[in-house]
């Protein structure tokens, strides 16, 4: 008998993954730190406004590659899996994320 953990699809991201959501982090990071300076600084708000934008496009564009690598394997995995619960929690992961 099967309990309900050894059931649970487990995650695996290939290296190539992980380094291109690793690097979108950093240069979302790089752009909020220097927002966080800039405010520092008393620089311009319209400045400000500007390096904010880049941190929000950074961050929406590493959402994106990890909905795309979701769909490509996780989801699939779930669905050869019967895996309901994580089809679940995606459905509610993506309302959250839009």
């Amino acid at each position: 008998m099967h309990d309900q953990e050894s059931l649970k699809h487990h995650h695996y991201h290939s290296p190539e993954h992980k380094h291109k959501v690793i690097n979108r982090l950093s240069r979302a990071i790089g752009h909020l730190n220097k927002v966080k300076q800039m405010v520092q600084d008393d620089a311009d708000c319209s400045e400000i406004l500007i390096q904010l934008s880049a941190v929000e496009s950074a961050l929406h564009n590493t959402g994106k590659v990890i909905i795309s690598e979701h769909i490509d394997h996780c989801i699939f995995h779930a669905l050869e899996d019967n895996d309901t619960e994580m089809l679940t929690e995606f459905r509610e992961a993506i309302s959250k994320y839009l």
